[in-house]
């Protein structure tokens, strides 16, 4: 639906909250997350299955959900919009964590910001500001590099672009490819360089690796887990 056209003056438009939501551990949902979406008329999510399960686990019914992936974001982001243009309070959620910050979100967010809807963040779990807050030194900056290309040449080269800025690097992959960027990262920083890998934030098996990369990969090669690599300067 295009919204150019459209007389908004006399609309009472809906909001939409970005809620963050846990990474791992059911206790570290916020008591406002809790209310909105409880009170939320619909949970727009990535996996019913998913929200079902998170909905379950911290006691609430959710009114409405809507779906929306790759393969349907055109149609529901048409149907978001209605929803908005009728009053509707909406609450964005992805599989875990905090929406839009390496999760999808954006284009929902574009298109309400486009009718003039309010969005509102509903801060919560982050696996990223989880890692940082249990280093043992303080960083004042850093470069936070996220998902490494998957062609491996294009992968090494970004890493050598990384190593060369002279701040510290924060890197993020999916559980499969946690072994090959440990070894891709020690190939480009060196293996004596320190670094801090945290496995499983806020589950029962999470745990901290800290110290070289190379005695980092001894423990951990061969693993797969939800992690964050931080590579020190």
């Amino acid at each position: 639906m295009s919204t150019h056209k459209l007389d908004l003056r006399n609309i009472k438009l809906g909001e939409l909250y970005i809620v963050a939501t846990p990474i791992g551990n059911w206790q570290d949902i916020t008591l406002r997350a809790i209310d909105v979406l409880k009170n939320a008329d619909a949970v727009i999510c990535e996996d019913r299955k998913i929200g079902s399960t998170l909905a379950k686990n911290i006691g609430i019914e959710v009114k409405e959900w809507i779906e929306v992936s790759e393969h349907n974001e055109t149609h529901a982001g048409d149907f978001i919009q209605e929803r908005l243009l009728g009053g509707a309070s909406l609450a964005l959620i992805t599989d875990c964590g905090t929406p839009v910050f390496s999760d999808p979100g954006a284009r929902i967010i574009e298109r309400a910001l486009g009718l003039g809807a309010r969005v509102i963040p509903i801060p919560g779990a982050s696996s990223l500001m989880a890692a940082l807050s249990v280093l043992d030194v303080q960083l004042t900056r850093f470069y936070f590099a996220g998902f490494l290309p998957r062609q491996p040449d294009e992968r090494r080269s970004m890493l050598e672009y990384l190593r060369k800025m002279h701040i510290p690097v924060i890197l993020m992959d999916t559980p499969y490819r946690m072994d090959t960027v440990l070894k891709d990262a020690i190939k480009a920083f060196g293996s004596g360089r320190k670094a801090v890998l945290a496995c499983d934030l806020t589950l029962p098996g999470e745990i901290v690796h800290r110290g070289n990369l190379g005695e980092i990969y001894k423990h951990a090669s061969g693993k797969k887990s939800e992690f964050i690599l931080i590579i020190m300067q």
